[in-house]
């Protein structure tokens, strides 16, 4: 109980939330953001399709669309590599998203030059690794685009990820700001409910579909845990002993992820 109070304090994570209160509240902070920082004129979303990205894309269009600014602009990133399994989904979170801008950009032959050039040089690459290398030339391209642009890259992890270290150090754990990182899966799938999301979205499987090997895996698969009962833990519940050793480990395992680089000075 102890470690699992610690986690919950550090993921700032609550037991129960208002889907109308926690939206205005997540509205509000990238508002503000986009207020009190004057050369940001843009938002760079990635949408995978899946639970997160398109709540983070919905609220940052109501976001802008409060600051009453025309200069603002949600711009939505379609990035697959190759031929997306689940293309259906991402074309339905763009619809209900509605973005100002969408780019599509396929970065497959990005990952296979870079997968050639480690193999080139006597580096074999696992499809766990390739996987990795997806996930971090998405969040290149996002900050090239960011770049281009002048807008900030807003992160999509939700705490039950983050928990579990379950993304990429410098992929998609990548970003400026992070406005669903305190909410758990089941949580997302509340609010998208809330915002009259079409149920086949929010009721998708969760997938990071990242490995060539295992094309649709299941988030849960991979992790070897029940969202469920990650949810349960991050909302203070009692779960079995067992699982919640599991979850407390890969907290340890994976704090690395979840921080910035450690200094000379600090340490």
């Amino acid at each position: 109980m102890k470690m699992q109070k610690k986690i919950i304090k550090e993921l700032k994570t609550k037991s129960i939330i208002y889907p109308f209160e926690e939206i205005e509240n997540c509205i509000k902070f990238i508002q503000n953001f986009l207020l009190n920082n004057k050369n940001i004129n843009a938002l760079i979303v990635g949408i995978s399709g899946g639970k997160d990205s398109t709540l983070v894309g919905k609220l940052c269009k109501k976001a802008i669309k409060r600051t009453k600014n025309k200069n603002f602009k949600l711009i939505a990133l379609r990035l697959p590599y190759g031929k997306q399994l689940d293309e259906e989904y991402c074309k339905m979170a763009l619809n209900f998203i509605n973005p100002d801008i969408i780019i599509n950009i396929n970065i497959k032959n990005s990952v296979i030059s870079s997968k050639q050039s480690l193999e080139n040089a006597g580096i074999k690459i696992s499809n766990y690794l390739l996987g990795n290398e997806k996930s971090r030339e998405r969040m290149k391209v996002q900050y090239t685009i960011a770049g281009k642009y002048n807008g900030i890259v807003v992160g999509t992890s939700n705490a039950s990820e983050l928990a579990t270290g379950f993304f990429t150090k410098y992929g998609d754990g990548g970003c400026d700001i992070s406005p669903i990182s305190h909410l758990n899966t089941r949580q997302v799938k509340n609010l998208l409910k809330y915002m009259n999301c079409p149920k086949k979205l929010y009721s998708k499987i969760p997938t990071a579909d990242l490995e060539d090997d295992k094309p649709g895996l299941p988030d849960e698969t991979a992790l070897g845990i029940k969202y469920k009962n990650i949810d349960d833990f991050l909302e203070g519940k009692i779960i079995d002993k067992k699982i919640a050793n599991k979850i407390e480990y890969l907290f340890i395992k994976t704090k690395h992820k979840r921080k910035l680089p450690i200094k000379c000075i600090e340490n």
